[in-house]
């Protein structure tokens, strides 16, 4: 279930030895491209207090907005499961598909066409240079596990516990892990 080589559509679980890390203790992120010059994902569990609306009046949809990571949180991005509605899309993996044209997404809710089951809208992304991420992986920042989430139910996950199920997933000293408090000061 654990890979050491982390590759495009992976996800990455933040290990219990972040704790404390703002944009990502806790975290369960999509790995959208891995390649040589770096790496680039999305935070599927880090649901912001916006809906699309508030970012995009023009758009009227109550749509959640997601913490994609820390880099260009002034960018909005999105993942979903339709590329033959959305031209242009990158797939991810597993019909999971990244980005595409903005307009005809604005075109498609507004026509009520798609829904949240559909597409995840994020502010920023998780970003590597280069080495950046093999690093994080050998100081034990993150678990790389293949993504078994299916197309269809990657968008309604439960974001409360997304995290936790991971860890009990892992199993071993995971377990343990999943039930500590966010905050250990609180324990």
């Amino acid at each position: 279930m654990i890979s050491l080589k982390p590759t495009k559509g992976d996800l990455l679980i933040a290990e219990p030895s972040i704790i404390g890390d703002i944009s990502f203790n806790r975290s369960v992120v999509l790995l959208a491209d891995h390649t040589t010059n770096g790496s680039i994902g999305f935070i599927l569990n880090k649901p912001l207090e916006y809906t699309l609306s508030d970012l995009v009046p023009e758009i009227e949809s109550e749509f959640n907005i997601y913490n994609g990571g820390p880099v260009e949180q002034d960018n909005l991005y999105f993942i979903h499961c339709i590329p033959d509605l959305i031209p242009d899309s990158i797939e991810i993996s597993n019909g999971i598909y990244w980005g595409g044209d903005f307009t005809i997404v604005s075109e498609l809710i507004s026509t009520h066409q798609i829904s949240p089951n559909d597409i995840q809208f994020f502010l920023g992304y998780s970003g590597w240079d280069e080495d950046q991420l093999k690093k994080e992986l050998e100081a034990n920042s993150w678990v790389v596990i293949a993504n078994n989430i299916k197309k269809g139910t990657i968008f309604g996950i439960s974001h409360d516990n997304f995290w936790k199920e991971k860890m009990i997933e892992l199993g071993g000293d995971y377990i343990l892990w999943s039930n500590a408090p966010e905050n250990p000061n609180y324990n």
